[in-house]
């Protein structure tokens, strides 16, 4: 089985610190999006089960080792140093269409929720870091990664870990999900960015403006690909960014997307949407073959 792991680590200026946590997850290693405003760099792993899975430990002991939360200034939101740990059931060539909310399809889940489980675990107990699960909890219950950031500590105890953050690693939020795409659209202010943000956000997709440097961003989270892709998103920020007198500057995609998702998309609109051939999992898993 090949499973995706995209680790969002709370770092994204320090060249040599980068260097240890990508040679860390090398071997599973096919993608990092480093983002020094946002403060934080996106690692995607995929691969067979036992490399993803020793790859993930690996970068999040590095990440442990060597950074400190309380130094930590940046304009993404975050929860700890290995901020978010998300497991994800992955068919190549292929993408599932969830039923029914962001949390898709439970059989395909089911394949991941031990992973995720054993991982939270393992990040309490080895590295002493509080672990918040999100998707499919026990008794039919669900949380998303929304929530977690919103009620952490403060309406309900870390899953795993002592019930007050670590203090120089915070606390991970560590998740069983359906494929995601990340994604952001760049405006010509930040209040356009906020205005549009509230504007288009929906069930399928998690929208916020921010200011990044001296530029303004939509930051996007496509929960439902299969159904809302990159251009459909993208069209929606434009609508949204025209209505209220803005400009839209360009785009860029966060890691890797399906090959299934770019495939849908006419190739005459990969440039205006920061897409390409080589962005895609499938793409990356192919260079990694001997």
């Amino acid at each position: 089985m090949i499973i995706e792991c995209v680790v969002n680590i709370s770092e994204g200026r320090d060249e040599i610190v980068l260097a240890a946590l990508s040679a860390a997850a090398a071997p599973a290693l096919l993608d990092t999006h480093r983002d020094p405003h946002h403060h934080r760099s996106v690692f995607t792993l995929a691969g067979p089960v036992d490399v993803v899975v020793a790859a993930s430990q690996a970068l999040a002991t590095v990440a442990v080792e060597r950074l400190d939360l309380s130094e930590h200034r940046g304009v993404h939101p975050r929860l700890g140093l290995v901020d978010v740990v998300p497991f994800v059931p992955y068919q190549p060539e292929q993408l599932s269409q969830p039923g029914s909310g962001d949390l898709g399809d439970s059989a395909d889940l089911a394949t991941v929720t031990g992973l995720r489980d054993d991982f939270a675990h393992w990040m309490a107990t080895t590295l002493g870091v509080p672990s918040f699960l999100y998707g499919p909890l026990p008794g039919g219950r669900t949380r998303t990664l929304p929530q977690v950031r919103r009620g952490a500590f403060a309406d309900f105890a870390p899953d795993y870990g002592p019930g007050d953050p670590h203090p120089t690693a915070g606390a991970t939020a560590v998740g069983a999900r359906p494929v995601l795409i990340a994604y952001n659209v760049w405006v010509s202010s930040v209040d356009v960015a906020r205005q549009v943000a509230r504007l288009a956000r929906g069930p399928l997709l998690r929208t916020l403006g921010l200011a990044v440097g001296e530029r303004a961003q939509v930051s996007c989270n496509l929960i439902g690909p299969a159904h809302l892709g990159p251009a459909q998103a993208f069209d929606l920020v434009a609508r949204s960014v025209a209505e209220v007198g803005g400009d839209v500057l360009g785009a860029e995609l966060v890691g890797l997307l399906p090959g299934a998702v770019l495939n849908e998309i006419p190739r005459s609109r990969w440039a205006e949407l920061g897409l390409s051939d080589g962005d895609t999992v499938e793409a990356r898993l192919a260079l990694r073959r001997p």
